[in-house]
């Protein structure tokens, strides 16, 4: 028999890189499986300069780097605004796994998108964004038109992204198989929708969980790897946090704050005072090992799903302030469903900030934080031997390793 060989080829940006490598290093603790993982070029020297992948991956004969170029000059900006830019693959005729590392809630909003378009739920009609939507099936209840993806708001449904969204759901129906970055406890309604449509689900998540368990033997706001924010939500964000009294650490990536200088005198003398008191602010700090460091409390983020995740894991407490695409739903989700948190998206003031902040880390506190650890104790049971998500992952193992998918 052949020995099966993965070709493993993310969306060329952060979040989806650092996912799949951990799924990739699951892959290669058997052997019998060979892995190639196909960077852009730009994505695979950000990661030679900022990690130590190859250190990571060196233990593996059966892994191997494999990188192309984007077909962007070196000077173009890699974010959100770009992906659309990107050439895409074309089908071949192997068989293929979709492995989305966004939610499978998000996902499943992804593909009820021309359902929407067909009920005349999108465009909007009226501008009461708190109206309910009913035209995601298994969410009815619970999405409003303030938590459906970004895009969703646009008042022309040709723009690109809404195109590619609707080509990008026909493409998932066609796999024959689907990894869902998910664990059952957690998701398990949208999972059930998602069977329905395609009975062969992975769903292996939390991956860096699985990585403890696997190798066992051998208020903390961050902003995103690809969010910014003008100096004006900065400055509010600042102030919220100073106010409500809490001790934090807050991650600012360089670059992140449009139209501030690293020198900027124009920051009042009044928040960096209190910061010495009670904050302090990075340029990066390796977000996992914050967040499983008994002091957080409370962890303010975007909601990229990778984050969530990360915070589920370790059962801290989210205030959610989403940027774009499927963080509007991740938000809604961790707030209304889960209870893990709160949903804190378009009004973003100081008064907010620091409400949530005080809601989060005091009024609320033992509430959200026996919510965060039921959970947190249902992800690592789902990783665990036996656990839902372990049986899907060795599922998955088998499956390629007989290559019967």
């Amino acid at each position: 028999m052949a020995v099966p060989h993965v070709l493993i080829f993310p969306l060329p940006l952060q979040g989806p890189v650092n996912c799949m490598l951990k799924l990739s290093e699951l892959l290669c603790l058997h052997q019998e499986i060979h892995v190639t993982f196909i960077n852009t070029e730009y994505i695979h020297q950000c990661l030679l300069n900022y990690t130590n992948v190859l250190i990571r991956f060196a233990k593996y004969p059966n892994f191997k780097f494999v990188t192309v170029p984007d077909g962007l000059p070196e000077d173009n900006p890699r974010n959100g605004d770009q992906i659309g830019k990107i050439i895409e693959a074309k089908e071949a005729k192997i068989p293929l796994l979709y492995f989305d590392t966004i939610s499978p809630c998000a996902i499943w909003t992804y593909l009820a998108v021309p359902k929407l378009i067909e009920d005349g739920e999108i465009p909007f009609k009226g501008n009461d964004l708190d109206a309910l939507v009913n035209s995601v099936s298994g969410m009815e209840g619970v999405m409003r038109r303030r938590d459906l993806p970004s895009y969703c708001r646009a008042t022309d449904l040709d723009i690109p992204i809404i195109q590619h969204v609707i080509k990008k759901g026909k493409h998932i129906v066609q796999a024959q198989a689907l990894i869902l970055n998910t664990f059952e406890a957690l998701e398990g309604p949208i999972l059930s929708q998602f069977r329905a449509l395609c009975p062969n689900i992975y769903a292996i998540r939390p991956l860096h969980t699985q990585m403890k368990a696997k190798l066992a033997s051998q208020s903390l706001p961050t902003i995103g790897s690809l969010a910014t924010m003008s100096k004006a939500q900065f400055l509010e964000f600042w102030y919220g946090l100073v106010n409500s009294k809490t001790n934090f650490l807050w991650v600012q990536r360089p670059g992140s704050i449009i139209g501030l200088e690293d020198d900027d005198i124009n920051v009042p003398m009044e928040l960096v005072e209190s910061t010495k008191e009670r904050g302090c602010i990075v340029s990066w700090a390796p977000q996992e090992e914050v967040l499983a460091h008994p002091s957080i409390g409370g962890f303010l983020t975007h909601c990229g799903w990778n984050s969530t995740l990360e915070s589920i894991v370790e059962g801290v407490p989210m205030i959610c302030w989403p940027y774009f695409v499927d963080q509007q739903v991740n938000s809604r989700y961790v707030g209304e469903v889960g209870k893990l948190g709160l949903d804190m998206k378009d009004v973003c003031d100081r008064a907010t900030i620091e409400r949530m902040v005080i809601q989060v880390m005091d009024v609320k506190k033992i509430e959200f934080l026996e919510r965060a650890k039921q959970m947190s104790n249902l992800a690592i049971a789902s990783v665990g031997e036996g656990g839902a998500s372990y049986q899907d992952l060795e599922r998955l193992i088998e499956d390629i390793r007989l290559m019967r998918i």
